[in-house]
């Protein structure tokens, strides 16, 4: 259900979005060049339903990856796990650092930006969903809050755009 919740979260978002400027969150601080946005198209944004939908797992060095690996190795599905494994951060610290840059944003987020922001969300779900297997209580709570944090930074964007 939780992967059903987050698909269709990042599906709304995207088609509530429209068109974008590119540039991304992550390259901005830590000064790198802007990447493409992954979401270019409606087809773009049912593919990565379908991704989701199919299910993703957290492995133990907190890399990403689909259940489905017949999906996983498709171009799509290959350049998808890049995205998520590559620029997204995979620690609470880390985590609580992009979000002081995005909180900081005044301005409507670019598609990239966006993006990083609605995978943040979907990793941080799944880190909640992780840790409450493990039992991990104190580090379930840390995502949690994240994941919080990272819902009312969507809101604030989308209230602004």
């Amino acid at each position: 259900m939780l992967r059903f919740k987050c698909a269709w979260v990042l599906l709304c978002l995207a088609a509530v979005r429209g068109f974008w400027h590119r540039s991304d969150v992550s390259a901005v601080i830590h000064g790198g060049l802007s990447r493409p946005g992954f979401i270019r198209s409606l087809k773009e944004a049912n593919m990565m339903f379908e991704f989701l939908l199919s299910g993703l797992v957290i492995d133990v060095d907190n890399n990403v990856a689909m259940r489905d690996q017949e999906m996983a190795s498709t171009r799509q599905g290959r350049a998808f796990l890049a995205l998520i494994n590559d620029n997204i951060p995979k620690t609470v610290p880390a985590m609580e650092e992009l979000l002081i840059a995005l909180e900081d944003q005044e301005k409507s987020f670019s598609q990239s930006s966006f993006e990083t922001l609605i995978l943040g969300i979907i990793y941080s779900a799944y880190q909640v969903q992780k840790q409450e297997v493990e039992r991990q209580e104190v580090q379930q709570k840390a995502w949690a809050d994240v994941l919080g944090r990272l819902a009312n930074v969507t809101f604030v964007q989308l209230r602004s755009y």
